[in-house]
């Protein structure tokens, strides 16, 4: 038995797929914290999970329903919020025991540190393939491509960016935790001559493992959120789904819009809804939505294990763990992806696999291009049975087990320290 800490901060799409990873080290006999935002901190106890909450300490008197909401979401990406971020992760789990740190990518800059310090073995954790590789740029860039050279260039960049913007911030934790100060860029260097690994939650059927990665970066399958044994699904939902064909999801996830945007999204859906001749389920989700009228119910959160194999199409803004969901159930996609990040990144996967007919950028979303490519998400046959053929591919890995059997290799190691 050992002691495990998952140290990660996110949203609900970061931090619930790694409570599969949690349970599953728990039922391998391990001891297991898992860290989180502090508003999820309820739902990681719910499935079995010691839960430690982790503030961010963004300032949350700016108006999240004007365009001070980007304003906050950079708050945590620059130098300072990262600063406070890693400052307060350590603080929550200063006085955790702990054989072997697993990092997501917000707490990597604090937790290599940590586990320098204390002398213990590490291993990343990543929802989105962001190392250089000729194949794609790294995915939180988008969906374009400039060629095999201009990829992997691309992907070296990235890195050495972070290093230049991050360096201080590591400094900051590496003195605090006694260590000598190193540049990123050495650093970064030397985890890669020792072949540091980093396992990636996403199905070799949905992004092959890059023939170029170097040894230690693999794609392990998807980790899946831990329903609770006590949920059930909600009465009005239940019977809504069995009162008719079934319905289309539409879901934006965690992402958080200025009113206005709020009010037209509600209208395009309602008005797309309507002309594609579908019932609909639409998830409140960060934007807020309600969405109202003859054959549209607004739900809150649901688990997506269980609502997309009772839906016949998904339309969603292609967060990494909205589209593991999509596919796993083997249904049709319709990709409305935001601008920046990884959604775009997704929503070409989605596209270049067949499951869906064409990428719908939110900002520009209308409801006429909507309601066709509901329509023939819904009635083209080739659709669903490419979404099915990957579901049977996904239904095969073991993704959890993944790591779970590489965090026993590292126990075993010459890295790893017995208690």
């Amino acid at each position: 038995m050992a002691d495990i800490v998952i140290a990660a901060f996110g949203s609900r799409g970061d931090i619930m797929p790694l409570t599969d990873v949690g349970c599953r080290l728990q039922e391998a006999g391990h001891r297991v914290v898992l860290t989180s935002n502090i508003e999820l901190d309820g739902e990681v106890r719910e499935c079995g999970l010691d839960a430690r909450g982790i503030d961010a300490g963004l300032d949350t008197d700016l108006d999240p329903s004007t365009d001070d909401a980007l304003r906050i979401a950079l708050q945590l990406v620059r130098p300072a919020g990262m600063r406070r971020l890693g400052h307060n992760l350590l603080d929550a789990i200063g006085d955790v025991p702990a054989d072997v740190l697993l990092l997501t990518p917000f707490a990597e800059l604090a937790g290599h540190p940590l586990a320098e310090a204390r002398g213990i073995p590490g291993l990343g954790l990543r929802l989105q393939p962001l190392s250089a590789t000729r194949d794609f740029p790294p995915s939180l860039l988008g969906a374009w491509s400039g060629g095999g050279m201009g990829n992997r260039m691309a992907g070296v960049a990235a890195a050495q960016t972070a290093d230049r913007v991050y360096g201080a911030t590591v400094d900051a934790f590496r003195t605090r935790l006694g260590l000598p100060r190193r540049s990123a860029r050495l650093l970064r260097k030397a985890r890669t001559a020792a072949e540091w690994p980093i396992l990636h939650g996403v199905s070799p059927s949905v992004v092959p493992r890059p023939a170029d990665w170097r040894s230690g970066l693999d794609t392990v399958g998807y980790w899946w959120q831990r329903t609770p044994e006590s949920w059930s699904p909600p009465e009005e939902l239940t019977r809504f789904l069995s009162d008719g064909p079934s319905p289309v999801f539409v879901g934006f996830g965690s992402l958080v819009i200025p009113d206005r945007e709020r009010e037209r999204l509600m209208a395009v859906v309602r008005d797309a809804l309507a002309a594609a001749g579908v019932r609909g389920v639409v998830q409140s989700g960060g934007a807020g939505l309600t969405v109202t009228g003859d054959g549209v119910l607004t739900i809150g959160p649901v688990p997506h294990e269980w609502l997309f194999t009772r839906v016949a199409a998904v339309v969603h803004s292609c967060g990494a763990g909205t589209t593991a969901a999509g596919l796993r159930a083997g249904v049709p996609a319709v990709a409305v992806p935001s601008p920046g990040g990884d959604q775009p990144f997704w929503a070409r996967r989605l596209r270049d696999l067949g499951v869906s007919l064409a990428t719908l950028p939110r900002p520009r979303l209308a409801s006429g291009p909507l309601a066709a490519a509901i329509t023939a998400a819904v009635t083209d046959p080739g659709y669903r049975e490419r979404a099915q053929r990957i579901a049977q591919c996904i239904a095969r890995e073991d993704g959890a087990g993944q790591v779970v059997s590489a965090v026993e290799r590292l126990l075993d190691g010459p890295a790893a320290v017995r208690r």
